[in-house]
């Protein structure tokens, strides 16, 4: 049987930015929005591991229609490794697999681990780690390695754009990264201790940005599950969502075409996606050029009622 419906669930099409916690799991924090602000429907735009903080974007009603546009976005992390110490999840919760003579990891100074980080900056390839949520033959990673399969994970290249050494307190480095999509900040710290010929697993991993969207403007989970309706009067609109995408003002009569699927003949517009607002800065749809004219990516019914910024 499946799950019924809740009764009573607000109609609220926004995209939320929240400050996760450390500890819970991002599914975990999805659902602790859900239930706090009445809503029936919700999804967010990029995990994040039970031990990383920061920016975890959640779209709820049919704003969820956004999240694969968002999940695409460059994301923006602070992160610290230390040297030295290898774990079997590439991170503090894991178990430790190898210990380096301390001598050897003395040797890396901020100079050192500065330099190092050029080799990492633009095109790169990289393995996801084992404890990861991709599937092979339809199981997560995750689930292999905890029943000791050995799995080989095919590499993928990835980029990062900015790469920055920010403070050392020798064996452990923080640094920053802006990536894009699919990037491992994981592998990452353990591939540059590995320039080292040492282990090395993060400490902490704070994620700062998804595109220009920026944990400084999110609400904590506890400040949202304590004062829902001002989680929904700073939710961010759909439109404003992805303010990145060049827009198209509709005329009224256009906003009925466009919401019917219908292409319309328009001047020739830049390739890509645009967005297709109404008067009110309200998003209609997703368009394209087509031929002589634009068609409909993906539309958008009229919106719920929601406080915008």
């Amino acid at each position: 049987m499946g799950r019924r419906k809740r009764r009573g669930g607000r109609t609220l099409d926004a995209v939320l930015l929240v400050d996760k916690p450390q500890g819970p799991t991002s599914f975990d924090v999805v659902q602790r929005v859900r239930r706090a602000l009445n809503v029936d429907k919700a999804g967010h735009c990029g995990t994040l591991d039970p031990m990383a903080t920061g920016l975890l974007v959640i779209c709820t009603g049919r704003a969820t229609r956004l999240v694969q546009y968002l999940t695409g976005r460059d994301k923006s992390y602070t992160a610290t490794v230390k040297l030295g110490v290898a774990t079997d999840t590439l991170d503090a919760e894991g178990t430790v697999t190898r210990t380096d003579a301390p001598e050897k990891v003395a040797a890396v100074d901020a100079d050192a681990f500065e330099a190092a980080l050029a080799g990492f900056r633009g095109p790169i390839t990289q393995t996801p780690p084992m404890y990861s949520a991709i599937k092979i033959d339809g199981r997560p990673l995750y689930e292999r390695a905890r029943a000791g399969e050995v799995v080989e994970v095919p590499s993928r290249e990835v980029t990062i754009f900015e790469l920055t050494a920010s403070a050392a307190r020798p064996p452990d480095f923080d640094f920053a990264a802006r990536c894009s999509k699919g990037t491992y900040v994981r592998t990452l710290a353990a591939d540059i201790a590995g320039t080292f010929d040492l282990g090395g697993h993060l400490t902490a991993l704070r994620r700062t940005a998804i595109g220009d969207l920026p944990v400084s403007d999110a609400m904590t989970l506890a400040e949202i599950e304590a004062d829902p309706e001002a989680a929904v009067r700073t939710a961010v609109s759909m439109a404003n969502a992805i303010s990145w995408m060049p827009s198209i003002e509709l005329e009224p009569d256009e906003v009925l075409r466009v919401r019917q699927g219908k292409r319309l003949q328009r001047a020739p517009i830049d390739p890509g996606l645009h967005r297709a607002l109404d008067a009110d800065g309200h998003l209609v749809a997703l368009m394209e050029p087509a031929d002589e004219g634009l068609k409909v990516h993906r539309g958008f019914p009229p919106p719920s009622p929601v406080v915008e910024r």
